[in-house]
């Protein structure tokens, strides 16, 4: 059975703390949780707006779950791993 692949797009303004310790958690929770079957796309909405309107991010961090579908969004530094994990949900 080949294994589902995963898309994840992390949306942060700037490379601060925030951005650095949402980047962190969702890399730890994807190697927990999916091992190597994901990919993970920084966007920085200060050098990117456009796709930030594009794709409708309205806070940041955030994390928006691509593939696989349907696509899920989740809000903030994902501290709080069992949050983050029900509203992508990564398993």
């Amino acid at each position: 059975m080949h294994a589902e692949q995963w898309l994840l797009r992390l949306y942060v303004a700037g490379r601060g703390a925030l951005s650095r310790t949402a980047q962190a958690n969702l890399e730890r929770i994807c190697r927990e949780r999916i091992k190597a079957r994901y990919r993970i796309e920084v966007i920085d909405v200060l050098e990117h707006p456009a796709l930030a309107r594009e794709h409708g991010i309205v806070a940041v961090p955030m994390v928006v779950r691509e593939a696989p579908l349907p696509i899920r969004k989740a809000v903030g530094d994902l501290t709080a791993a069992q949050r983050a994990l029900f509203g992508l949900p990564i398993y």
